[in-house]
């Protein structure tokens, strides 16, 4: 199999980041940005983003999840902690997210240590979840092998049965994560592929220095 992308092309032209224009502190920037997105590209979904982690076989993997709250402190997602990412997040906290609006022709790099949040934090955010997502949570012993996906639907019919007219809680290896960032790339697509990038990089003092980088 075989096929040559060579001929690909995409002229980038939507947008600018210009270093006079980037705030001291990333955060501001991401919420803007976020804003715009959000508003205006619709077709995007703006809360996805890649996970990455180093797994406990030392090799990276990338998997979409969905950014569910952000702050001044980090950025806050949800899954399993028995899962790959979980084992690989406990062995290894340094963690990369990455957003990709292609409509918007911007990317937004964050490297930063993921660290699990508040209980109560977590027991809020469950609570609020559709009677069947909070179902699919306890259906699923994420990557972990199955027969068949028949497994997991009797699985889901059982604990419908069994949960009828009751509270679901939370199980305790589910729950949130907030990646605390270190640095964050902001990207801009430019004609001619002289893309804009500007760095944030946390310093010992808590300020943020800021770079332009070469495209």
């Amino acid at each position: 199999m075989e096929k040559d992308l060579s001929s690909y092309r995409k002229s980038y032209e939507k947008g600018e980041l210009l270093l006079q224009d980037a705030p001291e502190n990333p955060l501001e920037l991401f919420q803007k940005w976020f804003y715009e997105v959000d508003s205006f590209f619709v077709e995007d979904e703006t809360n996805a983003m890649t996970v990455s982690t180093i797994g406990l076989d030392g090799y990276p993997k990338s998997r979409v999840v969905l950014l569910k709250r952000y702050t001044y402190e980090g950025f806050i997602f949800y899954t399993n902690y028995n899962s790959e990412k979980g084992k690989a997040i406990a062995n290894n906290p340094n963690v990369c997210l990455s957003f990709f609006w292609h409509a918007a022709e911007r990317q937004v790099i964050i490297k930063g240590k993921a660290e699990k949040i508040a209980e109560n934090l977590s027991d809020g955010y469950f609570e609020s979840r559709p009677r069947g997502s909070q179902l699919g949570a306890m259906v699923s012993d994420q990557s972990e092998v199955i027969e068949s996906r028949q497994v997991l639907e009797q699985k889901l019919h059982n604990l419908e049965q069994e949960y009828e007219g009751k509270e679901i809680t939370r199980p305790g290896y589910w729950g949130g994560y907030i990646v605390k960032p270190v640095e964050m790339e902001f990207w801009q697509g430019r004609a001619n592929r002289l893309h804009d990038r500007i760095r944030y990089t946390l310093q010992t003092d808590y300020n943020w220095q800021i770079d332009r980088l070469s495209p």
